[in-house]
């Protein structure tokens, strides 16, 4: 469509300039005609007039682009320019008086335009046409026809290369994409795509497909370690289940001590094995999260009910238990048993490790955010352990895993408890010299309850 409009324009501006050239070379002969020194000699207007009806006379505007002839009142051809020749420039019916009117003609098969005009002298009537060919007209727009055509084929020819290059560029990673996918397994997770400079959507999928494989193998190979810790934590108490019910059945009903030993021992590791089911289930629950009830709840209070709730097992260490909860008491959005259950956590895991001096809960606000904080004055926690102190299953004492009691999963419950509340969960040194843990939450910031 441009291509035409193009040529169409092109055509309109030539044919402009036809009709200057023909209208200047009539405008020409009319001004001569009118007695501004028309021939040679000395002629009168009228005289300038008769002149027209001589072919000598003419060739004084005659060129190879212009064509002259005059003819009498009655349309009949009286002079012309030689190159004319025998073909004569028909009438114009269209003509009426004292004016002039362009057409467009064909002669001898070439297409001209003609300009004709009347002059009038006295009771005489010569009737001028001036015609020029457009031929250079028409090779122009041929030329520009094809010159326009050969664009075209080049673009197209440029555009098909192109979409070539790009459906390359973009089938290429997307085939490698779906070759990826297709090895991709939960047993092989290292598949990845080559790395791409790209800026574009390819370059952004080929990321978020690596990042996509790597945080899937990272969660297969969390839970694949955490059966192995679990069939591993399972398995001591179970085995000393069974062999302690054996000898209960060879030895029970004759040694008291036996039968009494035994038992105890069943029964304290039927707890632990509950005590890890329960830690399992909570840990669900929490990774869950969408299928907790949350609403505001103090931090204060449940700082403190689960600081209550340790006294017993801090007495029974001779250890001293504090609560530190400042000047207010701000309020959070969560669970309240199992904010109270990530709190007891920290509390029981500090009494556990402390052998001397206190454990330290203290409670505060940071902008938007309220923190709840359990220190001790233990032996604190290696710094290079600090990062792993909240797996599951991990100890950081391994000759005396099996001397403290619990499950291993404390730490990683309260881990799985701050996130699901949209918190976090640190640990560190504490000033007393121990180990320090702080679990951080969103705070609702206009809603604090002023401690009495």
């Amino acid at each position: 469509m441009t291509s035409g409009v193009i040529l169409w324009r092109m055509q309109v501006i030539l044919l402009d300039e036809a009709h200057a050239r023909v209208d200047t070379t009539m405008h020409d002969i009319a001004a001569r005609v009118a007695g501004a020194s028309a021939f040679p000699g000395n002629l009168f207007p009228g005289e300038a007039f008769a002149q027209l009806f001589s072919s000598a006379n003419l060739v004084l505007w005659e060129s190879p682009s212009t064509f002259i002839q005059v003819d009498d009142g009655s349309g009949y051809p009286v002079a012309r320019t030689p190159n004319l020749g025998a073909t004569n420039i028909p009438p114009n019916p269209s003509l009426h008086g004292n004016k002039a009117a362009f057409r467009l003609i064909e002669l001898d098969e070439r297409e001209f335009l003609v300009e004709d005009r009347i002059f009038q002298s006295g009771n005489a009537i010569a009737i001028v046409h001036v015609a020029e060919p457009l031929d250079t007209l028409q090779r122009t727009l041929a030329q520009a026809r094809q010159a326009i055509l050969l664009i075209l084929l080049a673009a197209a020819a440029a555009l098909v290369v192109l979409s070539i290059v790009l459906a390359s560029q973009i089938s290429g990673p997307i085939a490698a994409l779906s070759r990826a996918m297709r090895e991709a397994s939960s047993e092989r997770l290292d598949v990845r795509l080559p790395p791409s400079n790209r800026s574009d959507e390819i370059g952004e999928l080929t990321a978020s497909f690596n990042d996509l494989l790597a945080r899937l193998q990272e969660a297969f190979a969390r839970e694949r370690q955490f059966i192995s810790d679990a069939s591993h934590e399972l398995k001591t108490p179970l085995t000393s289940i069974n062999a302690n019910a054996q000898l209960l059945l060879r030895w029970g009903d004759r040694d008291e001590t036996v039968r009494k030993e035994s038992l105890e021992t069943i029964v304290n590791e039927s707890a632990s094995l509950a005590g890890m089911v329960n830690g399992m289930l909570t840990l669900a629950k929490a990774d869950r999260g969408d299928a907790i009830e949350k609403e505001p709840v103090s931090l204060a209070q449940l700082a403190s009910e689960a600081t209550r709730g340790a006294a017993q097992r801090a007495a029974e260490k001779h250890l001293a238990l504090a609560f530190d909860h400042g000047a207010q008491t701000p309020l959070v959005v969560g669970n309240e048993a199992l904010l109270r259950q990530a709190i007891g956590n920290l509390i029981d895991n500090a009494i556990k490790f402390t052998p001397a001096g206190g454990v330290y809960v203290r409670i505060g606000t940071e902008a938007d955010k309220a923190w709840v904080e359990v220190a001790d004055t233990g032996p604190g926690i290696p710094e290079e352990e600090l990062g792993s102190v909240f797996e599951r299953f991990y100890r950081a004492d391994k000759a005396r895993s099996r001397d403290v009691p619990g499950t291993g999963l404390g730490l990683a419950i309260v881990r799985s408890i701050a996130r699901v509340h949209d918190g976090s969960v640190t640990a560190g040194r504490a000033p007393e010299g121990g180990a320090l843990f702080r679990i951080t939450l969103p705070r609702l910031r206009d809603t604090l309850i002023e401690s009495s």
